[in-house]
C-alpha cells in the first residue's frame, strides 16, 4: 500500500512509497482503511522535533475511514463501521480513565516508536502517536478509534479527530464560556478557528481573533469572530474593555510569547486557556505576585478537555444542527502522493485544513 514516511527528524519532506504494509494486527486491534486524513500543525511539530516522536514514522493523526478487520476480543465494532482515529488511546483502567478523564491517559505514549508499518526489505516505522494517517491503511488499538455516523462525510469526520475537538472542547468543556462573555483567540489556524466556533456556540458576545496574517484574520470572521486584530493591537484593545481585559483568552499557537500576551490580555479574574501544543523547553514565566494578585486562571486544555468520544458526539450534534461549519474549514485537498504540497501550504499559512485522500 501507499504511505508517507519521515525518515529523520528535521527533514522537510516525506518519502511517499508504494511498498508499505500496516502491521501489528492481533487481539484487541483494529485495521482501518483510511478514506480521508487532515494535516494538523502538530504533524509539522513532530517532524521538526518540537513534539516527541521517534523517527522513522508515518505522520498524520487526524483521519477517518472504515473498519476492515477486528481482532479477537473486539466485540463493539464491526467491519464496515465508520470511525475517526484517536491519537491518545485511553487504557480504560488507570486513575484518569476511572475518573472519567480518559483524555489525560498517557498509556499510549509508552508505545511511541512501536513499529506498526513495514516497508522495503527491512524498514520499520511507527505511526505518529500510534496512528499514522498518511497511509492507505493503519492498524491501531481498539481504543484508538471512535465510531461516527455513516452519513458524516469522511473528510469532515477527519477534522474532528483532533483540531476541531480541541478548539470546540476548550470553549465548551474547559473554559465553559458564558453567554455574553468577551473572548479573544490568539492564532487563527484550524484549532483557533474551532475555538472561535466553540465560543460562538457558547453564546459569547464578543469574539476577537488575533493573528499576524491578514488573510487568516479575515477568514476567521466568517466562522463567528466579531473582530480581527494584528498582534500589536491586542494590548490596547484589551485595556479598553470593562475590567481591563477579556473574560477568556484562548492561546492556540503554542509559544511562551503568545501565552504571556494572552495572560496580559485577560482581565483580573479572567482566564487564559492554553490549547496550542508547544515545545518542552519553551518556558513561560509568571511572577508569584501577579498570579496571586490578579487571580487570573490558567487553564491548559488537552484534546478538548473531555473524553474524545464525548467531544466527538458533541461536534457531530452541533454539525447536524448547523451550528458549526466543518466544510468551510477545508481550504485545500490533495492526494496522498502530493502530501508534500500540503506541508508547504500549511507552512506558508495559506491552508486552514488540507484534506489528504489515499490513492
Amino acid at each position: 500500500m501507499r504511505a508517507a514516511i519521515l525518515h529523520k527528524t528535521g527533514q522537510d519532506t516525506l518519502d511517499v512509497r508504494d511498498d508499505v504494509e500496516a502491521v501489528g494486527f492481533g487481539p484487541g486491534k483494529v485495521r482501518v482503511r483510511l478514506r480521508a486524513a487532515s494535516l494538523c500543525h502538530s504533524d509539522l511539530s513532530a517532524m521538526n522535533g518540537v513534539l516527541p516522536q521517534p523517527a522513522p514514522f508515518v505522520p498524520g493523526h487526524e483521519g477517518a475511514g472504515d473498519v476492515v478487520e477486528v481482532g479477537e476480543g473486539v466485540t463493539d465494532l464491526a467491519v464496515g463501521d465508520r470511525v475517526v482515529l484517536c491519537w491518545m488511546a485511553p487504557c480504560g483502567r488507570c486513575a484518569h480513565c476511572e475518573r472519567g478523564r480518559s483524555h489525560l491517559c498517557v498509556a499510549s505514549l509508552r508505545r511511541l516508536g512501536t513499529p506498526n508499518f513495514r516497508y522495503g526489505a527491512d524498514g520499520e516505522a511507527s505511526g505518529f502517536y500510534g496512528t499514522g494517517t498518511f497511509a492507505e491503511e493503519v492498524v491501531v488499538e481498539r481504543d484508538a478509534v471512535v465510531p461516527v455516523p455513516a452519513d458524516l462525510p469522511y473528510e469532515l469526520a477527519a477534522l474532528i479527530g483532533c483540531g476541531v475537538t480541541t478548539g470546540v472542547g476548550a470553549a465548551v468543556h474547559t473554559a465553559r464560556v458564558e453567554p455574553g462573555a468577551s473572548v479573544a483567540v490568539i492564532g487563527a489556524g484550524g484549532v483557533g478557528v474551532a475555538a472561535v466556533q466553540g465560543a460562538r456556540v457558547c453564546g459569547a458576545g464578543r469574539i476577537t481573533v488575533v493573528d499576524p496574517v491578514v488573510s487568516r484574520r479575515e477568514r476567521a470572521l466568517s466562522f463567528g469572530a466579531t473582530e480581527a486584530l494584528a498582534p500589536e493591537e491586542l494590548k490596547a484593545v484589551a485595556k479598553g474593555l470593562p475590567g481591563g481585559g477579556f473574560d477568556y483568552v484562548f492561546e492556540a499557537v503554542g509559544r511562551s510569547a503568545t501565552v504571556r500576551a494572552g495572560y496580559g490580555a485577560a482581565r483580573r479574574g479572567g482566564a487564559l486557556v492554553v490549547i496550542g501544543a508547544g515545545a518542552q523547553d519553551d518556558l513561560a514565566s509568571f511572577s508569584m505576585g501577579e498570579l496571586f494578585f490578579n487571580e487570573k486562571r490558567l487553564l491548559p486544555s488537552l484534546y478538548g478537555g473531555a473524553p474524545l468520544a464525548v467531544t466527538v458526539a458533541l461536534v457531530v450534534e452541533l454539525w447536524r444542527a448547523g451550528r458549526i461549519d466543518l466544510a468551510g474549514m477545508i481550504t485545500h485537498r490533495v492526494a496522498l502522493a502530493e502530501v508534500n504540497d500540503a506541508l508547504a501550504q500549511m507552512r506558508g499559512g495559506e491552508a486552514l485544513r488540507t484534506v489528504v485522500t489515499p490513492g
